[in-house]
């Protein structure tokens, strides 16, 4: 894991979302994915950013292209990508 540079862009994603679709916590996916539970915490708060690798092994988990899951740019509600409207 690679700690987010003074300088860098955030990294958005949508890990706790998945995650709570999915009904895994965050102890089930750091096992999936072989790291500690508490960087996945540090990850969905934005305040580390995965390696390509880890982000490659979070895609697998999830079935998603790693583009889907993190992005440069603030990721839309999955609602409003999938649906076409706010959530109410």
């Amino acid at each position: 894991m690679v700690a987010k540079q003074k300088d860098a862009a955030p990294l958005h994603n949508r890990l706790a979302a998945l995650r709570a679709e999915r009904g895994l916590t965050r102890a089930d996916l750091a096992h999936a994915i072989g790291i500690n539970p508490q960087s996945v915490g540090f990850i969905e708060r934005g305040d580390y950013g995965p390696s390509l690798e880890l982000a490659l092994r979070i895609a697998r988990v999830f079935a998603l292209p790693v583009e889907a899951i993190f992005s440069l740019d603030p990721l839309p509600p999955l609602s409003l990508q999938v649906y076409g409207q706010e959530p109410r």
